[in-house]
């Protein structure tokens, strides 16, 4: 069994050079080199100039955004005959300057390039993935080749390390399963071998989103073998997908090794979900304290918890007589005076003389805050030095901690009736939340924190579609954000529909205006066509099982009756995918059990014939599901609900699953049969909806 998202070199040096997470990035950069190329091809003798003019065009941008930040030191640069000499050391007999330069060619260049700046003094090149490509990019121009990522830091912030394995020493100290693991050292490295079998991982996701993975499905003996470590690790980053964190970059291998930067990013993301889990209006209505009008509630509705961590911050600060706007969790703090004037106004009955404030050092200062935050009972999440060096991610904990502690608001709600339409309908709540999570891990530029206020400018939804079906927007016709005129936003949004109705999605009594004005009932029967659209693509790419032909709703169906029937389970049958006997969960556990005989534990399922047996085998599906390979973002509500938008999504993923398998079974869309057979399938044969192939086209 592979692992997801495996990036196969055949050169042994190259396989030694980079690990999985650098030939990732690595592979979508090559792939963006060669887009941009006037040609569409990227030819040997013109990798020098492709990737000079990329490292230009980011560093332009870099200085765009960054207009008031100093100029960068100029960073060493390869000359032309120095460039010469690399392809010549790299390129082989049969590769010519006129031929397309492969993709491993492309790696030996990088790892050349690497190798003589290094010897050179081009001291830092290892700190990240090509160092700005081997240091000929200048200091600013390596986003371009970290690709809007932060996994590719092979170094490692010591205090962000420490802090997270505190946070989980504080949190999972009671697991039976982890005790004999915990307290761990943050002195150490030792938290990159205890993640190594996944189950710390899954604890914690549990933990940031309660009730995520069912823990029957975690793989927890003492002694896990590769195969049960492969499990946990797929079921981690699965269900890491399904509560919102970004995986684009990370594969189960990566786990597997404990990678650092990757292992520490993606604790870092589940921490951060469960320490914002409150800062929402649902959870914490007394935020409409922050706001004075409808307006002002439709704005906080849109912004991230991060943003609204800020503006209550600010709403706190303001009571205090601070006259600074905080809009960052990193210099705007560095001198702790808006965190004395927070903590002095949500609890003064802990402050001590001498005041933080009435202290001239910084270092002193911060480590008065500190004190301050213990005796309200906060966790610290940072040191006094984190504080002065303005270290974002501990800041933005750290706060994030304070509000769940004390948020200072009121109890009593005085603007009720602005909240009123928060009251959703509970299956609506739960697909914007499905909608909402699937959209993030389309790998697309922009994150979505609220479906029916991030889409209605229409630029969203044209991102969707171009992943989803390349080449179908007109990019001269778009509107890029921020956009303030209306008119603008309903251009977007009517190119989308048109867009629709090219894809014949069923498109009635809907125009852009309604989505501009955030119609939920209409935004949501688009989606759910996007999507659907998006499954039945994915399985219709699988050329090698559907011969290219359109498949339906009815096929699916079909497929997943006759893997069941032919698995003996002759009475497991599904009439629809509304069927209501789905609710008990037996027919999907056998289907699952179909697919892969050894991936259900047969002890742990119910007979589904009480609310609380259905319940129990809802759970167990879902992870079950994600533990085999499967990206879901259902419910178990959606099960015993019998959502069938919810059911097809389940049952189509489980077949996708199943057909891109190297050996698998090929489907006969003619008579729903199927017969064994032998795929040579790789990432250029389907369209994945988690790996790194499916941004690479970007």
């Amino acid at each position: 069994m592979g692992f997801d998202g495996l990036v196969v070199v055949s050169d042994p040096y190259l396989q030694r050079r980079f690990t999985q997470a650098d030939l990732r990035v690595l592979q979508a950069q090559y792939a963006a080199l060669r887009d941009a190329s006037p040609s569409g091809r990227l030819r040997i003798r013109d990798l020098p100039a492709a990737i000079s003019r990329a490292a230009t065009i980011a560093a332009k941008g870099d200085a765009e955004k960054e207009n008031s930040a100093p100029e960068p030191d100029p960073a060493p640069s390869l000359t032309d005959d120095e460039w010469a000499s690399v392809l010549k050391a790299v390129a082989r007999a049969d590769e010519r300057p006129h031929l397309d330069a492969s993709f491993e060619l492309f790696l030996r260049v990088y790892a050349e390039m690497q190798l003589r700046l290094k010897v050179a003094g081009g001291v830092g090149s290892e700190k990240k993935v090509g160092g700005g490509i081997a240091r000929s990019l200048s200091s600013s121009a390596v986003a371009f080749l970290t690709a809007a990522t932060t996994t590719l830091l092979h170094t490692i912030s010591e205090s962000e390390k420490a802090s997270y394995v505190g946070h989980i020493n504080a949190y999972l100290a009671e697991d039976p399963f982890l005790k004999s693991a915990l307290p761990i050292d943050p002195a150490t490295d030792h938290i990159f071998h205890v993640t190594k079998d996944g189950v710390l991982l899954c604890k914690l996701i549990n933990l940031a989103v309660p009730g995520t993975i069912d823990e029957r499905a975690i793989n927890t003996k003492r002694v896990l073998n590769l195969w049960e470590k492969n499990e946990n690790h797929t079921l981690c980053l699965n269900s890491a997908k399904a509560i919102g964190c970004t995986v684009v970059n990370i594969g189960t291998q990566d786990l597997a090794e404990g990678r650092p930067h990757l292992v520490l990013g993606l604790i870092s993301q589940i921490i951060k979900i469960q320490l914002l889990a409150d800062v929402n209006l649902k959870s914490t209505p007394q935020l409409v304290e922050l706001v004075e009008d409808s307006k002002e509630m439709e704005e906080l509705m849109s912004l991230s918890p991060e943003k609204i961590l800020l503006r209550w911050m600010n709403f706190q600060l303001k009571k205090g007589g601070y006259q600074r706007t905080v809009t960052n969790f990193s210099s705007d703090i560095k001198d702790s005076e808006a965190y004395a004037c927070l903590l002095n106004v949500l609890a003064p009955e802990c402050s001590t003389k001498p005041s933080a404030m009435s202290v001239k050092d910084l270092l002193h200062r911060a480590r008065l805050i500190l004190e301050h935050a213990d005796r309200m009972g906060c966790k610290r999440y940072l040191t006094p030095k984190d504080i002065i060096d303005g270290l974002p991610n501990l800041n933005l904990a750290f706060v994030a901690h304070i509000f769940q502690k004390r948020n200072g608001l009121s109890i009593q709600m005085k603007q009720v009736s602005f909240v009123d339409g928060l009251s959703d309908d509970a299956q609506v709540s739960r697909e914007e939340r499905s909608f909402r999570l699937w959209i993030n891990s389309l790998g697309i530029s922009t994150y979505i924190n609220n479906v029916f206020e991030d889409l209605r400018n229409g630029w969203v939804l044209l991102e969707m579609i171009d992943k989803i079906a390349p080449g179908s927007v007109n990019w001269k016709m778009a509107n890029r954000p921020p956009i303030k005129l209306p008119f603008k936003k309903v251009e977007n949004c009517n190119q989308v529909l048109k867009i629709g109705k090219e894809l014949k999605f069923s498109l009635v009594n809907i125009a852009g205006n309604d989505i501009v004005q955030g119609n939920k009932k209409l935004i949501l029967a688009f989606l759910w066509q996007l999507m659907r659209y998006n499954i039945l693509q994915l399985l219709r790419n699988l050329r090698f099982h559907s011969n290219g032909k359109e498949i339906t709703d009815n096929d699916i169906l079909a497929w997943a009756n006759k893997k069941v029937k032919d698995s003996g389970k002759h009475h497991s049958r599904m009439e629809s995918f509304k069927d209501r006997s789905l609710s008990s969960g037996t027919f999907f556990l056998d289907l699952l059990s179909a697919v892969e005989p050894r991936v259900v534990n047969w002890s742990l399922v119910t007979k589904g014939e009480k609310d609380e047996e259905k319940q129990m085998n809802a759970s167990y599906i879902i992870s079950v599901a994600r533990k085999l390979g499967c990206s879901i973002f259902l419910l178990p509500e959606d099960i015993l609900e019998v959502n069938q938008k919810m059911m097809l999504t389940l049952t189509a993923s489980i077949m996708y699953w199943y057909l891109k398998r190297p050996t698998s079974h090929s489907l006969d869309l003619e008579n729903g049969s199927s017969c064994e057979t032998s795929s040579t399938t790789t990432s250029d044969d389907c369209a994945s909806e988690s790996s790194y192939d499916d941004n690479a086209a970007r």
